[in-house]
């Protein structure tokens, strides 16, 4: 036996106390009233008979001793209940590519897109959420769950080492987000691409329409200035990315990311260099994907330790009112007053 409130056990410890106090009460009242009143008005200011009051005290006593156990909520045994939750699967694609590294977003567009995905984490609430990270083939970090620690953990570790290097290959991205989603469960799936916009290998399109096909919704998200180029930090983390003697620069790719959207019936939406509340993750995550139905998920089966307060509290109670019943109360003088 276990108790969920075991402080409450010690009013079942005072409940004796109180007893003791209140017959000490009643004798010394009944002593100094036999002082003062002839015997033939104690019986009317003292009407219930020492039996009948000690049959009182007893009943009283007792039931406040059982509510007073019933309070601390003991628990013993088990039974299984079965719970459902109602809850979306989100896959955020994350563009790990060096061209990531660009800072024409503060302090570069990797950083700035793991703050958001953060941020959309504290939006999740029960829904689940799994991490793929990119570049020539997409390399699942974080399957789906619900362990929000463990997300963040796997987000934190993301970069351009977590996926084979090569081209930027936008469709190995969705395909490997579908891989991660649950087919049967389409209606409550959709995915969230985050990227500069490079699709150097331009399959984006093959796996956009795949997605539609299984009914589930990409948001593209762009990162970077559409409208100037930036420059790559060289391999060592120091200087610029050379290619042939001249300076690799990247600006924001936005035609693929929202021909993607388009096409898998999702939306696009190009973050701000600068961030405000309505153009972060968190914010398009309670704008846009809350409009994805939730799925029921399948009913888990859990042993719970079963509630037996109501043992005691139905007996504790009844107590009380039959030693109300031994009163002369308000009706009994009624009726004496009638008779007379």
């Amino acid at each position: 036996m276990k108790f969920v409130n075991p402080g409450m056990l010690f009013l079942v410890a005072l409940v004796p106390l109180a007893g003791v106090f209140w017959v000490y009460l009643r004798a010394r009242a009944e002593s100094r009233l036999s002082a003062l009143v002839a015997p033939a008005l104690q019986s009317r200011l003292f009407p219930a008979a020492p039996k009948v009051f000690l049959l009182q005290a007893v009943l009283v006593l007792a039931g406040m001793t059982l509510v007073a156990f019933a309070a601390a909520r003991p628990q013993w045994g088990h039974s299984s209940q079965t719970v459902k939750t109602r809850s979306r699967n989100v896959v955020v694609a994350l563009d790990v590519s060096r061209s990531m590294l660009a800072a024409d977003v503060r302090p570069n567009r990797l950083e700035r897109a793991k703050a958001d995905v953060a941020d959309l984490i504290d939006s999740l609430e029960g829904d689940r959420c799994a991490l793929v990270a990119f570049r020539q083939k997409g390399v699942l970090l974080c399957p789906l769950t619900t362990d929000h620690a463990f997300l963040r953990s796997a987000l934190e570790s993301a970069a351009p080492e977590s996926a084979p290097r090569g081209e930027t290959d936008l469709g190995a991205a969705i395909r490997a987000s579908l891989d991660a989603l649950d087919a049967a469960a389409d209606d409550h799936n959709a995915i969230i691409l985050i990227s500069d916009g490079g699709d150097l290998r331009g399959h984006a399109l093959d796996g956009a329409q795949q997605a539609a096909k299984r009914g589930v919704p990409i948001f593209t998200v762009g990162l970077g200035d559409p409208k100037r180029d930036a420059t790559i930090p060289g391999v060592s983390g120091g200087g610029v990315q050379q290619f042939q003697g001249s300076a690799v620069k990247t600006r924001l790719e936005e035609k693929a990311l929202a021909a993607i959207a388009r096409a898998s019936k999702g939306r696009y939406v190009p973050l701000a260099t600068a961030g405000t509340a309505e153009t972060t993750l968190g914010a398009i995550y309670r704008n846009f994907l809350r409009a994805v139905a939730a799925k029921e998920q399948a009913e888990e089966e859990e042993l719970r330790a079963t509630e037996r307060f109501g043992l005691f509290l139905v007996p504790g109670l009844s107590l009380v009112l039959a030693a109300a019943f031994f009163s002369r109360g308000r009706f009994a003088g009624v009726r004496e007053r009638g008779a007379a």
